[in-house]
């Protein structure tokens, strides 16, 4: 695939939103990841060419080329995930292979700051739907480490699938270390995921002012 359909795209939901990642947000993401050093560090797949915490701009600009490019040839799509207009985070759908398959793995981080506000599984309710009804895609994944509750908790307030452990799956904070493999495909969200999302919302609150 030459170039990917749908992408770049920006999208929103009320103040969450989500827009292709930039060179120059580069000051964003380098103050959001040393003020969430600890927050990420146990989660961050352990990988030289793009340390988690340095200073300097190599990493981040490395990451960027790396992922514009991979957008370009219809292997990812690379999004900042925004809060109220700020930078708080990012989601990337990479991964994605083509063919008979039309699959794609799906990574997520969110300041620790603006945690329990819904932005993750907004975004990445957004992100699903852009996928399969926009882009191609027919599955999704998440693997996710089975002590990151916080990150589980966002795939199971979807309706993820759990699929089963992968073993030793990724090289993370300095060891390889199991993944549940959580999945979506189209067929569960008919209506989209995001409406989905939603009603699940209206109905917490209801339930909770009742």
């Amino acid at each position: 695939m030459d170039r990917l359909r749908g992408w770049p795209v920006t999208l929103d939901e009320g103040p969450v939103g989500l827009r292709p990642l930039r060179l120059r947000d580069v000051n964003a993401w380098r103050e959001t990841r040393l003020r969430n050093a600890d927050w990420l560090r146990p989660w961050e797949p352990s990988n030289p060419e793009t340390p988690l915490f340095r200073t300097g701009l190599g990493p981040y600009i490395s990451m960027v080329g790396t992922l514009r490019r991979e957008a370009r040839q219809g292997l990812a799509l690379p999004w900042v995930v925004t809060w109220r207009g700020a930078f708080a985070g990012q989601l990337t759908v990479g991964a994605i292979v083509w063919g008979s398959a039309r699959s794609a793995q799906v990574g997520y981080w969110v300041s620790g700051a603006l945690a329990g506000r819904g932005i993750t599984p907004t975004a990445l309710a957004m992100a699903v739907d852009h996928c399969f009804f926009t882009v191609g895609l027919h599955r999704l994944e998440a693997n996710i480490r089975p002590e990151n509750h916080a990150s589980r908790r966002v795939v199971e307030k979807l309706g993820f699938r759990e699929e089963g452990v992968r073993r030793r799956q990724l090289h993370i904070d300095g060891a390889w270390r199991d993944h549940i493999c959580y999945a979506l495909t189209l067929e569960d969200v008919p209506r989209g995921l995001l409406a989905q999302w939603r009603q699940t919302r209206e109905k917490t609150a209801h339930d909770g002012s009742s």
